[in-house]
């Protein structure tokens, strides 16, 4: 800059210096001495720069040179093809699942390990959401393919999570699925208004779009005996396919693991300790928190609802000021809960082994995505406390394994009678393990020569699902807090023994204490459809006996927010019901608060209170017919329904009919689609369970 500065100066000298100057600088050397140094500076500079710049930087070591070339190496084959696997593997069928809660994807790990009983050999179990679905129309490159679907119903006829893509991509699209050939077990519960909706959708979806379905559509009601309907299903399966693609029956008696034992050589800190997805999840958290990624929230508060009797109801308070997880009334939380350790020793006890021996289960078919059946590797006693359900009953096809490392005679028997179709062992298996509610442990404790090893009972128990928890709080009143409302369960079973609810007996033991670090529990946040009116002055009518009031506590404190903001607020009508107004009536003082403050109306009805008549919310609902009629016939208010499904929610459904048939002047069938529009335009809403 200096040159240039200088350069331009004399330039503005020279301009009004006439010929002499001109003369003068026509009389001057070509060259000064500042421009000879200049000129010596740049070229040291160039030969710098091409022949020492490098040498004094390390060297790589002498490699063979090469020209590029076109990469003539086939790329990797996209993971999420399961037609290239298939195909590259000699597979002719592929079985995917939509689960909620597990048991779809159990089902398809069955009948993947049965297909090769049977000389065919099945792609192993297939979620939608890690393939590349709309490769579907291509299964008809396969000669003798055949795709099977266990698809479970969730919440109000939805798809389950995993599935819920697939779902739309298959109702809103059009592809040529001429040459597939599909079978379809669907999954759900009878006490649901739309049961089994996804295996009818699919069934007939995929034959619409041109596949032949090879055998009927089996249906499986959790309400009822879903294993039994499965079995069914399945004796029905084999043979068509067999007889669909002219093949002889020839039985194999082949081994059915699907996993191998390997003994890691890790240190402590590769091992996976709790973590659902990423190891060493909990110790390095990241957003955003899901279901493979839950946060570590703190309890900051415990207490106990319930002012009397023996039965227990909590009250329990999470931190997720630092997560950025967001709710809105009406959501749920889950948390993943851990079993107890006195049963998860009693494993180690009866089967002779050390719990912390570190272990990996390594799936034998190297073209499944799933390299194992929990997060590995991981000790035996991180698997069965985190990882495994060990409290529910065992499906027959885990006696049937059982059975093989049993040495007693009578006692194989009864576990081969109990695997088997036959009416005689349908009906002991329903009674001795069913009815008798035995886990797979009491069997082990009540059949002392069945002496599995401890890996293969690892793979034959399905995995841990998290609990949900309607969210009792508003995150308008409380944005850095969820709070969970959950009755303790603890029962005696027929054989005597005491069964505890696995996540209600664990949460029950996270009461904050003094002097002590607090303790964590991993959740996430789970959007619902269960929401308030957009407008506060919209009314609203809550059915809610005993925890299912939990979400509509939550909806009273946004509105009494509202209120006390000077907002306008509509009718808020609360129906609850328990058995005494003295021990069990949740949230008492809250609500009468809100009533107090002209926000809330509440109608209770008390069970036990009446020693020669049992009053329930049914009963309230058909003396205030007249009103609940006005509400949603005249004033578009909105009906919500939470709790039990199998009985509280179906009763309330025909009441309401009856009242809006009477009280509407409306005929039966009226009635009914009018309730039935309110429910499509989501004005009557339920968060139910069975």
């Amino acid at each position: 800059m200096d040159e240039v500065a200088a350069a331009a100066a004399a330039s503005e000298t020279a301009t009004g210096a006439g010929d002499t100057a001109a003369m003068i600088a026509a009389s001057a050397p070509m060259f000064g001495v500042l421009d000879v140094v200049l000129l010596a500076g740049m070229a040291g500079f160039g030969i710098y720069w091409i022949y020492f710049r490098n040498q004094s930087k390390p060297q790589p070591p002498t490699t063979k040179g090469y020209t590029m070339q076109p990469n003539l190496i086939s790329p990797k084959a996209n993971d999420n093809s399961f037609i290239t696997k298939m195909k590259a593997s000699g597979k002719n069928i592929v079985v995917f699942y939509g689960s909620q809660t597990g048991t779809a994807e159990e089902f398809a790990l069955r009948l993947v390990k049965e297909a090769a009983r049977y000389g065919m050999k099945a792609l192993y179990p297939a979620d939608p959401e890690e393939c590349e679905m709309e490769e579907l129309s291509k299964l008809s490159e396969i000669n003798n393919s055949l795709v099977i679907f266990c698809m479970a119903t969730y919440g109000e006829g939805d798809p389950t999570d995993n599935a819920s893509a697939f779902y739309e991509w298959l109702k809103t699209e059009e592809p040529d699925l001429t040459g597939v050939n599909y079978a379809v077990f669907g999954l759900g519960n009878k006490t649901y208004e739309h049961f089994n909706s996804m295996g009818k959708f699919f069934d007939k979806r995929l034959e619409e779009l041109g596949a032949t379905r090879v055998v009927a559509a089996g249906v499986g009601d959790d309400d009822g005996n879903m294993e039994e309907d499965f079995l069914t299903w399945k004796d029905t399966l084999w043979p068509a396919v067999l007889d669909f693609f002219g093949l002889e029956m020839n039985l194999q008696e082949i081994s059915m693991r699907q996993y191998r034992l390997e003994i890691p050589d890790v240190l402590p800190e590769k091992l996976f300790t709790g973590e659902i997805a990423r190891l060493r999840a909990y110790q390095t958290q990241r957003p955003p928190f899901d279901a493979k990624n839950p946060f570590l929230a703190q309890v900051t508060a415990w207490r106990e609802l319930h002012k009397g009797g023996d039965r227990s109801c909590m009250h329990i308070e999470l931190d997720i000021s630092n997560s950025k997880l967001r709710y809105d009334a009406g959501d749920h939380v889950a948390v993943y809960p851990v079993n107890d350790p006195v049963l998860v020793n009693r494993f180690g006890e009866l089967l002779s082994v050390d719990l912390d021996t570190p272990i990996s289960l390594v799936n034998i078919d190297d073209q499944s995505t799933k390299k194992h059946p929990f997060p590995c590797p991981c000790t035996y006693r991180t698997a069965l406390s985190h990882y495994l359900d060990i409290t529910s009953n065992p499906r027959t096809h885990v006696l049937k394994e059982l059975a093989e490392h049993t040495t007693n005679f009578e006692e194989k028997q009864k576990l081969l009678m109990m695997a088997s179709s036959s009416l005689e062992g349908k009906e002991l298996y329903q009674q001795w393990v069913l009815h008798d509610n035995r886990s797979l442990l009491h069997i082990l404790e009540d059949l002392p020569s069945c002496k599995p090893s401890l890996d293969l009972v690892c793979e034959l128990l399905t995995r841990l699902q998290s609990r949900y928890y309607s969210i009792s709080s508003s995150s308008k009143l409380h944005p850095e807090s969820v709070h969970i409302t959950a009755v303790l369960l603890k029962y005696t079973t027929p054989t005597g023994r005491i069964n505890k609810g696995v996540a209600t007996t664990w949460l029950a033991s996270k009461k904050p204490l003094p002097d002590e670090p607090p303790h964590q529990i991993p959740m996430f946040i789970r959007k619902s459809q269960f929401r308030l009116p957009a407008r506060h002055q919209t009314p609203i009518i809550m059915i809610g006996p005993g925890t299912g009031v939990a979400p509509f506590r939550g909806f009273v404190q946004e509105r009494l927010k509202m209120k006390r903001e000077g907002k306008p607020v509509g009718d808020t009508v609360l129906f609850f019901g328990c058995r005494k107004k003295t021990e069990d009536f949740l949230y008492e003082e809250e609500f009468q608060e809100s009533v107090e403050e002209g926000v809330l109306t509440l109608h209770t009805a008390f069970s036990r209170e009446q020693p020669d008549k049992k009053i329930y919310v049914t009963h309230l609902l058909k003396e205030h017919g007249e009103y609940i009629w006005r509400i949603l016939g005249q004033e578009s208010g909105h009906i919500y329904v939470c709790g039990d499904a199998r009985n509280m929610a179906r009763d309330v459904h025909d009441i309401i009919i009856e009242v809006c048939s009477k009280y509407g002047q409306l005929t039966s069938s009226e009635a009914q689609a009018f309730v039935k529009k309110l429910e499509t335009q989501r004005r009557y809403s339920a968060d139910v369970w069975s």
